[in-house]
């Protein structure tokens, strides 16, 4: 069970916070994340909504989270939040070439980059596939997160593949890897399943480098 809470808190999940956030509240305007922390537990100890704290963050879902990361609190009279000093970044960060992409499994897009969902704009593409189907590692890397995020995505898995490029893989069926493991490029990683806001088998995949969804479309090689 604790190993599960560990590698849940790599994504805003709806868990109690830890107890250090719970009995302090959260006053002044930043804070600097914690192992063990979710975007729902220092909303929480902020007194403000996950939107909230994400709009003021510039953060979109599937939200990573990492020690050390500065986040500024919104807020609540509706003021602009105080100017908080980020983290310098690796210089090299911005010029990493992206990871060779595979695509990760079979299937038509039903949506594209940008489209509108429940009127959000979808950060990734919406794959339709058959149950069952393999889904594969997009790249080589090393899994960030392998579980159940309730809130939009289901089953999903986030890989790390260097230089601050993730791929994301949600809506899953039966989940093949753990938090931690290496994966090499086109390892079978899941099955295709219909989980989170999924009403049939669909993979959702998206890419993101330093946390900014990008069009996955353009970095894949051309379908015949």
């Amino acid at each position: 069970m604790a190993r599960r809470l560990l590698r849940l808190s790599l994504v805003a999940l709806l868990l109690t916070s830890p107890p250090a956030l719970a009995q302090t509240p959260i006053v002044a305007w930043s804070y600097t994340v914690r192992t063990g922390d979710t975007m729902s537990s220092i909303a929480r100890a902020m007194g403000v909504s996950v939107e909230a704290l994400a709009a003021a963050n510039g953060l979109r879902p599937p939200y990573v989270l990492r020690g050390g990361q500065v986040l500024r609190r919104p807020d609540p009279d509706g003021a602009p939040p105080r100017p908080v000093a980020e983290p310098p970044r690796p210089a090299a960060t911005s010029t990493t070439r992206p990871p060779n992409l595979l695509w990760p499994t079979s299937g038509a897009i039903v949506s594209r980059y940008g489209a509108p969902v429940k009127g959000l704009a979808n950060n990734g593409f919406d794959l339709a596939a058959l149950p069952g189907m393999g889904v594969y590692s997009a790249a080589a890397g090393r899994v960030l997160f392998a579980g159940k995020e309730p809130e939009r995505f289901g089953q999903l898995i986030l890989i790390d593949h260097g230089g601050g490029w993730v791929t994301a893989y949600a809506y899953l069926g039966k989940v093949r890897v753990k938090e931690g493991d290496q994966v090499s490029r086109r390892q079978l990683i899941a099955r295709i399943g219909k989980s989170g806001e999924a009403k049939k088998p669909t993979l959702h995949f998206e890419l993101r480098q330093d946390n900014r969804p990008r069009d996955p479309y353009p970095y894949l090689p051309i379908r015949l």
